[in-house]
């Protein structure tokens, strides 16, 4: 198990137990400055180019091929004048003939690739604005207009390449909108090719939506549900640990920030939300839009619980969304999601192939760029399909043989000739914490170890570890003779726990810091690399996540939630313990939706009963549906003009000033690195 330090016990069980109390050794030698690449790392990462074929420029000609217009330096700004996404910063790419030694070479390439932007002409009629956010904007000339697929993360982003678009190809109306599934840096830009005005009426039938003149905004089914839930739920919590999966923290540069294996990283300009009007629910389904045929094909619970494909006859073309792109994607993502499904999503992709293999001439995707020639594109989905296979069919092999979550990760390798594919290199996801994924999917959080039922908080265990061990200053002197032997993860590890027992010791931080520097520059993925490097920036300086420059959330995503979406949250911000003694009853009525609702207080938890009111209920309340988003921010004054409530009204203040676990607005600045 990785927190037994049997080495570390059998050398220090004699020396009684020390308190770290902030020590400092003068003879270790550390500081707090980056360093460059150790004569390790310099090695480890120029064995790469005798590992891969960096002859093979497949990739890097796809990367540019097609590219119709691109501003010389771009650099995007919001209307206050701030930088919400630039390429201009990634200039220093073109100082170097090779990666640096403090950069992975396949990162490296990676990030030259990612580095291509501007206006690219797919085939005849179809284009891609690329490299103008972490996503592509993609546009398909109709008779008389733009059929728009994924306006980016942020209005600005998806003005800017509208702009460039009709810079090059004439100015014409987008049609539709069509969102391939619910994250946020495939929808969030929307404003930037719409106007909430323009959408067309969620009542009307599709045709009745494309005959009226306004915009249909087309999604897989289960679209809203999951893209409001993921934002709002666990939203908190997945902000702060973006700050280390996207490296916000981080300057880009050869000691800093690269790309993310599917884009550069995340803009941080205006992000809106426009309810969806039409969900289409069964593969097969055949859409014409402005002279334009789609044939949609459903691949649920793949990269988002709700995406799909769309094959277009006449350019012998299919959009593979986020399903194949160009790198190892994630079973599971370092920012926290639901697990993915790898076999679903290999079973998808043969899918695809079976149904429009033979005829297609070229794959297009949500990120980086296309592929084309029948051959090469039945290859690019084959190979992937056969990556996402074998680490869920190989984890499952090795959980049937005995072994843990943390064996297997250190275990599992793909065949020689699927890890030499540059389009399913470990870019973003990886072959390690994929395979965690699969054995969470199947068998949980736990081992089989009865030891490990219930085990101690990280700080507690971090306490008696060091208690047994006696000595830090010892431990932390052959740490640092460790990290000169190259063995970073080991002293990454030891040192951390010292850190958990006592954050001001400035000599395990620093130590630390600098073996997870090291992992970081060694790292292919660019998420791990910014995880390692982010790390190791807090451990040097601080908690740094209220710095952080966050995109500007518009609330139309907090206004578009259902009511039973809004009490779910309700659940998730109050204070339990607080209302423990409680056992109230609500009724709650909605006019606006035609909805009522039963919230009880049992003991602190908050439970519902849809479609329901009680006549024994202790006080009821009437109001439109988004004025539950006061109830949920304890805006008291709203909530006076908004509800009306008969019976003990106080209940209702009671409740609303419980509503405090969890910030609503603002940043979540948790510790991630330390205790």
């Amino acid at each position: 198990m990785k927190y037994i330090f049997s080495i570390l016990l059998a050398a220090m069980l004699l020396f009684s137990c020390t308190s770290c109390n902030g020590t400092q050794n003068g003879d270790l030698g550390l500081t707090a400055e980056p360093k460059g690449a150790s004569r390790y790392t310099a090695q480890k990462n120029a064995d790469v180019y005798s590992q891969l074929d960096f002859d093979d420029n497949q990739e890097a000609e796809f990367a540019v091929r097609g590219r119709l217009d691109a501003p010389e330096a771009l650099e995007l700004t919001d209307a206050d004048g701030d930088v919400i996404w630039s390429q201009k910063a990634y200039c220093f790419l073109e100082e170097y003939e090779k990666a640096p030694d403090t950069v992975n070479p396949s990162l490296w390439e990676n990030t030259k690739n990612n580095h291509a932007y501007g206006l690219f002409e797919v085939c005849r009629g179809l284009y891609q604005v690329r490299g103008y956010d972490m996503a592509n904007l993609t546009v398909i000339k109709g008779d008389t207009g733009w059929i728009v697929f994924d306006p980016l993360m942020s209005v600005e982003c998806s003005q800017a390449a509208m702009q460039l678009i009709e810079k090059n190809l004439g100015s014409y109306p987008v049609k539709a909108v069509i969102i391939s599934h619910p994250h946020v840096d495939h929808f969030g830009g929307i404003f930037g090719v719409m106007r909430a005005e323009e959408r067309a009426d969620v009542g009307l039938s599709l045709a009745e939506q494309l005959a009226g003149g306004k915009i249909p905004i087309i999604v897989p089914e289960g679209f809203a549900e999951h893209a409001i839930a993921e934002n709002v739920y666990a939203g908190k919590a997945m902000g702060r640990r973006s700050n280390y999966q996207y490296g916000v923290l981080l300057e880009p540069g050869v000691t800093g920030k690269l790309a993310q294996g599917i884009g550069m990283g995340q803009s941080t300009g205006t992000v809106s939300y426009l309810a969806p009007t039409y969900e289409v629910k069964e593969t097969g389904e055949v859409i014409t839009i402005d002279g334009v045929e789609m044939e949609f094909q459903m691949t649920p619970d793949t990269e988002a619980p709700a995406e799909m494909n769309t094959w277009f006859p006449q350019f012998k073309a299919l959009w593979v969304a986020e399903n194949c792109t160009g790198t190892l994607h994630n079973l599971y993502t370092l920012r926290g999601a639901q697990v993915r499904d790898g076999a679903a999503w290999a079973g998808y992709i043969t899918e695809a192939v079976t149904r429009y293999g033979k005829n297609a001439e070229l794959t297009f995707q949500s990120h980086n760029w296309p592929h084309w020639g029948n051959q090469i594109v039945n290859d690019y989905l084959v190979n992937t399909a056969a990556v996402y296979k074998f680490i869920n069919d190989q984890t499952l092999t090795y959980i049937n043989q005995g072994y843990t979550s943390d064996e297997i990760s250190n275990m599992i390798e793909l065949p020689e000739k699927l890890a030499k594919n540059w389009y399913t290199r470990q870019y973003y996801g990886t072959v390690a914490h994929n395979s965690k994924a699969v054995y969470q999917k199947y068998m949980g959080w736990y081992d089989a170890n009865p030891v490990n039922l219930n085990p101690l908080t990280p700080t507690d265990r971090a306490k008696k570890w060091v208690e047994y061990l006696g000595d830090v200053d010892k431990v932390l002197r052959m740490a640092k003779k460790d990290y000169e032997a190259g063995e970073y993860q080991w002293v990454a590890e030891v040192t951390n726990t010292i850190v958990f027992v006592d954050p001001e010791n400035i000599d395990a931080r620093l130590l630390c810091a600098d073996a997870l520097e090291q992992l970081g520059y060694q790292a292919e993925s660019g998420p791990w690399r910014n995880a390692y490097l982010t790390a190791a920036l807090e451990l040097r300086n601080g908690n740094r996540a209220q710095s952080v420059k966050q995109a500007k959330n518009t609330g139309a995503m907090v206004l578009e939630m259902t009511a039973s979406m809004m009490f779910d949250y309700m659940g998730i911000l109050l204070d339990k313990q607080a209302l423990a003694d409680y056992d109230f009853t609500m009724n709650v009525n909605l006019p606006d939706v035609g909805e009522q609702h039963i919230l009880r207080i049992k003991n602190g938890v908050l439970l519902v009963y849809e479609n329901a009111q009680s006549d024994a209920a202790d006080v009821s309340i009437t109001c439109p549906k988004n004025a539950l988003f006061y109830l949920l921010t304890n805006n008291q004054e709203n909530m006076a003009k908004a509800m009306k409530a008969e019976g003990k009204a106080e209940l209702v203040t009671l409740l609303a000033e419980h509503m405090n676990q969890v910030p609503v607005s603002g940043k979540s600045t948790f510790h991630i690195i330390e205790p």
